[in-house]
């Protein structure tokens, strides 16, 4: 496996949407020959979202900034990656918190012991190296960045955007095969559904600057049937199979709950793939519902979860 500097500066090889995606569409789209250490693990499972798959691919043709919206669980950032996994594209990812700063993406001064005496040296941050590279950077919770680190981010929003690093008097030029994303909760009009809190609005200036946009949403409850049933290869008897379309029921009843703001935890995809692994380990439904999701929600919002439980399968979780 080739080291980032070792691989070529373009991506060479065409991809055939429809064998490595699953639809058919007129976008051209080349990867890279060879994978390196950068470049995420193939999930052979992964189901596509088709536009959320369209607008990546157009961001990586034709060097789009892609912004990806949805609520938590759905992917966002996972869909980037499997993405990048089929065209052998570096992916870096940078979760955007309030303890990202400004000196995290840049980089800094620090000192270090050369021929027995310190010295002080500029260590590069995130940014520059990706921007100097063939990577697609991807900013996760893009609205929860702090405006000084907003205001860095949006130098580099424009397609020609160069980097100027004031304390190195040095600007850099965005290597030809980088890439920008940023996955979202929110459309950069801060928490206005009470849903996240701690998110920003974001600029219009900014906002401006991102080519497209696109929402992704959860998955068809066939879909998401389909995966969790290929990552627990042990729950593929009828049974199980029966038993796995109600659990995915409660797990839609979760998220309409949390969308309508009646409870504060969903189920993530994630979630039903614990919970149906711990089914398997504890041979006990209830149970395993408990260890995978009850456990992690506020006591006020049981009874609501109870209820859901009983829904599905006529009893509540005591």
């Amino acid at each position: 496996m080739k080291n980032l500097n070792e691989l070529a500066s373009k991506p060479t090889e065409l991809i055939d949407i429809k064998k490595t995606f699953g639809f058919e569409s007129d976008i051209k789209i080349k990867g890279f020959k060879e994978k390196n250490d950068w470049v995420p693990k193939i999930d052979n499972n992964y189901v596509f979202d088709k536009t959320t798959t369209l607008a990546i691919l157009a961001g990586f043709a034709h060097n789009r900034r892609v912004m990806i919206q949805g609520y938590h669980g759905t992917g966002k950032s996972t869909h980037i990656e499997q993405v990048a996994a089929r065209l052998n594209w570096p992916c870096v990812r940078i979760n955007l918190d309030s303890h990202i700063s400004r000196i995290d993406l840049l980089g800094k001064d620090v000192i270090k012991l050369e021929n027995d005496k310190q010295v002080t040296t500029f260590q590069e941050g995130l940014l520059p190296w990706s921007i100097n590279n063939p990577v697609a950077l991807v900013f996760d919770e893009y609205d929860a960045g702090r405006p000084d680190v907003m205001f860095v981010i949006q130098r580099v929003l424009e397609v020609e955007g160069k980097l100027t690093l004031l304390d190195q008097n040095k600007v850099i030029e965005p290597h030809p095969s980088f890439r920008l994303f940023a996955t979202t909760n929110t459309v950069g009009l801060g928490d206005v559904s009470g849903l996240y809190h701690g998110t920003q609005q974001i600029n219009q200036g900014q906002m401006d600057r991102w080519h497209i946009l696109s929402s992704l949403n959860y998955l068809e409850a066939n879909h998401e049937h389909k995966i969790v049933s290929s990552k627990v290869k042990t729950f593929k008897s009828k049974k199980n199979l029966e038993l796995l379309k109600e659990m995915i029921k409660l797990a839609n009843l979760t998220r309409n709950g949390f969308i309508n703001g009646d409870i504060s935890t969903l189920m993530s995809p994630r979630t039903v793939i614990s919970w149906a692994e711990n089914y398997v380990i504890f041979k006990d439904l209830e149970h395993a519902f408990k260890l995978s999701f009850l456990n992690k929600c506020d006591d006020t919002e049981k009874p609501i979860i109870s209820e859901y439980y009983q829904r599905c399968f006529n009893k509540e979780v005591i």
